[in-house]
């Protein structure tokens, strides 16, 4: 008798028969994953927006509390719902004590847009020969540039202010703008060569070879191209000279104070202030705000620049 034999499947029934198992499998894990990716996602939007919070938090406390009276400021456990009043704003434009804010904003704005201005000016042709046309050893120079900014403010203060006394220069604008000028100088360098660096050089090539001079490569090539970096150098040097307050504090005192020192004389000994330095503060940062707004799609392309090969 002979034993009896086992079907075995062939190559093709093999190869026919389906196969819904893994089809399965991959479709869960793949749903798993994209699940996943939205639950983490999820979660660190919340975490972003925790933090923002977070950071947004004191800013909207100094504005609500601007609009409120001196006993409700000086409430502890403060008082939110407190009834809102525009008396601190009153106050810092002169109505009780009859002190103007105009000169010293007036003063701050000179002094910023100036500076900025001058900056830009130096900070573009030092750029543009330590990135497209690099000088030798451009390295050092940059490190020196860097170096500059490591001496502390405070270190430099008294021989500037025996400078400036010997020359007749203290409690004057044109004083601050030099030095605004010369603190923020380093920095812009630093970023627009870091902007510049992206320009190909075949288009400055281009260029010269079609007769264009080199103003005119920066007038109609270099400045247009790199404006969301001018953009971005100008905000920051223009945020740096207008927040500044110890030279502007020490080197001057009657004609050519500016808005932060300004800001400061309502903090006082006696009496409750809480509600007017608020107000001041909110006033004196509405035109740093307002730039930041006007520019803020220059300023994150500028910003960006480069960051993305």
């Amino acid at each position: 008798m002979t034993a009896p034999t086992l079907d075995r499947p062939t190559t093709a029934t093999v190869a026919t028969r389906p196969r819904r198992a893994p089809r399965a499998s991959s479709a869960r894990t793949s749903a798993g994953r994209t699940l996943g990716g939205r639950v983490r996602g999820g979660l660190l939007g919340l975490v972003a927006w925790i933090v923002g919070l977070a950071f947004f938090a004191p800013v909207a406390w100094m504005v609500l509390t601007s609009f409120h009276s001196e006993t409700d400021a000086a409430t502890n456990p403060p008082s939110i719902f407190a009834p809102l009043t525009l008396d601190g704003y009153a106050n810092f434009f002169g109505a009780n004590s009859g002190a103007s804010p105009w000169p010293p904003l007036i003063n701050s704005a000179t002094a910023s847009v100036v500076s900025t201005l001058l900056v830009l000016a130096l900070a573009l042709p030092a750029a543009y020969a330590l990135s497209i046309r690099p000088v030798t050893k451009w390295s050092d120079v940059m490190f020196f540039f860097l170096s500059t900014k490591m001496l502390p403010m405070v270190a430099g203060l008294l021989p500037i202010y025996l400078i400036a006394s010997r020359i007749g220069a203290l409690d004057s604008v044109g004083l601050l703008i030099v030095l605004y000028t010369s603190m923020n100088l380093p920095i812009a360098v630093w970023m627009m060569r870091s902007f510049l660096s992206e320009i190909p050089v075949e288009i400055l090539e281009a260029a010269a070879l079609d007769g264009a001079s080199l103003p005119s490569i920066f007038r109609r090539v270099i400045i247009p191209i790199s404006g969301p970096g001018l953009a971005a150098t100008a905000l920051i040097c223009f945020i740096f000279s207008w927040n500044e307050l110890l030279f502007a504090s020490v080197l001057t005192s009657t004609q050519a104070f500016t808005a932060p020192v300004f800001l400061t004389s309502f903090v006082t000994s006696q009496g409750l202030f809480l509600a007017k330095v608020c107000a001041a503060a909110v006033a004196v940062s509405f035109p740093v705000l307002v730039a930041g707004f006007a520019a803020q799609d220059k300023l994150v392309q500028g910003l960006s620049l480069g960051a993305v090969k």
